[in-house]
């Protein structure tokens, strides 16, 4: 780690999601030392869980896979994962800052060969595919995951089959010794780029998400269509595994309502939008409705508005959704929605149900452990303490884009920090 000599040059960047691994390679490629502190056990945060991003339609190994490439050839930056900052303390130029590294129980010396997997027996939630499906207590985070090591789960540790796990493993990488520790580092300024989590839409309960099986969040509606995701790519009811040929999707579950969410954001129009193309594409039979509050589609992304609501199989009402209900026969789900072009209530049942979940910072619910500034939404403010600089989705709602910009410019006000 960087030492007290060269702390004016270091930046620390917390967050290894899209907005987090920009700024840290944008950083080093400035000839910084860069410190990039990631709580999960591998790169990309929510990015790695899509199945396609704006503003192209990539895949996320399409954008990870470059930044991951110029992270492995910059020898300034130094990524710790299962990690989170503690404390803070100092001042631009010269942060004194706490790690604290969970353990992995899997060393460097892994070479990713799977027969810590292999040994294995207990299955766990994934969380990749957030509980969609399960994977062995020795797992690979995802398939292109960055660093390339496996995980033990801590569930299992001080049984009959760690010690299993731990003999299967020839290279010596299985370490079930390892316990939390904390580490010390000195940094110029601080990127605070820790990300969103949606919103808990189980605070609304008239939409009987974790209580309907086939009424679910957008994001998972991204694990449904991913080709690495619990049903390969499938779009199918999580209740049976049956076929989605009639979807409806729900905006503003939870956003732009004073009693939840009260602000837009902004960028779960274009998720529903490109997520009806996922089904669409797969089934040509395909029956799409999507109620909305007001399309918020601007500037170029007007044109992919336009492309999906010429889809004859394409149907946009204008009305807050009301209440949602499951059939537990057949596990068909009706939303009932007042459409206010005509004043009529209508009903109608639908194979599954995909509520826009909006996005939470993650600063709403843990601060950063220093003096800083917030709204009345969480959003971090910059200016609370000089040198600490928040990026992306802490700050506002973002798509990918925006936030690759933004940390753009959090890298800039990092390196004028350091040199105060």
């Amino acid at each position: 780690m960087a030492d007290a000599q060269d702390s004016t040059r270091t930046v620390l960047v917390a967050g290894g999601g899209i907005t987090g691994l920009s700024a840290a390679v944008e950083a080093a490629e400035a000839g910084f030392n860069v410190i990039l502190v990631e709580r999960e056990p591998s790169l990309g945060g929510r990015v790695a869980r899509m199945n396609k991003y704006f503003p192209k339609l990539c895949p996320p190994q399409c954008g990870l896979e470059i930044n991951f490439r110029r992270i492995r050839n910059n020898p300034l930056i130094q990524v710790t994962t299962m990690s989170e900052v503690e404390k803070i303390e100092g001042e631009p130029g010269n942060f004194n800052v706490a790690i604290r590294v969970n353990p992995r129980y899997v060393n460097e010396k892994c070479t990713g060969c799977g027969k810590c997997s292999q040994a294995a027996k207990t299955e766990i939630p994934n969380p990749l595919d957030y509980g969609l499906s399960t994977v062995k207590a020795a797992y690979l985070p995802n398939e292109f995951a960055y660093p390339m090591r496996y995980v033990i789960a801590p569930e299992i540790i001080g049984t009959q089959e760690a010690k299993e796990i731990e003999a299967a493993c020839e290279y010596g990488a299985v370490d079930l010794d390892m316990a939390p520790k904390t580490i010390d580092v000195k940094a110029g300024a601080i990127i605070w780029a820790t990300g969103w989590a949606p919103f808990d839409i189980s605070a609304i309960p008239y939409y009987g998400a974790g209580k309907y099986r086939n009424v679910i969040t957008n994001v998972v509606m991204e694990r449904l269509a991913s080709p690495n995701g619990p049903t390969k790519g499938r779009i199918s009811r999580p209740s049976d595994g049956k076929p989605v040929k009639k979807i409806a999707f729900v905006q503003c579950a939870g956003s732009r309502d004073e009693n939840n969410l009260a602000y837009c954001s902004s960028v779960c129009c274009l998720a529903s939008l490109k997520q009806a193309t996922y089904l669409l594409e797969q089934e040509q039979e395909a029956d799409v409705s999507i109620f909305y509050i007001d399309v918020r589609a601007l500037g170029r992304n007007e044109d992919f508005f336009n492309k999906v609501r010429g889809d004859g199989r394409v149907r946009l009402v204008k009305g807050k959704a009301g209440e949602i209900a499951e059939n537990p026969e057949t596990g068909m789900v009706s939303v009932q929605v007042e459409d206010q072009e005509t004043g009529k209530i209508l009903r109608d049942e639908f194979d599954l149900v995909v509520l826009a979940a909006g996005m939470v910072p993650s600063t709403a619910t843990e601060k950063i452990p220093a003096e800083a500034a917030y709204d009345e939404n969480g959003f971090l403010l910059n200016g609370g303490t000089p040198g600490i600089i928040g990026a992306g989705c802490v700050r506002n709602p973002a798509d990918v884009s925006s936030s690759v910009q933004d940390a753009t410019a959090a890298v800039l006000r990092a390196i004028q920090a350091c040199r105060r």
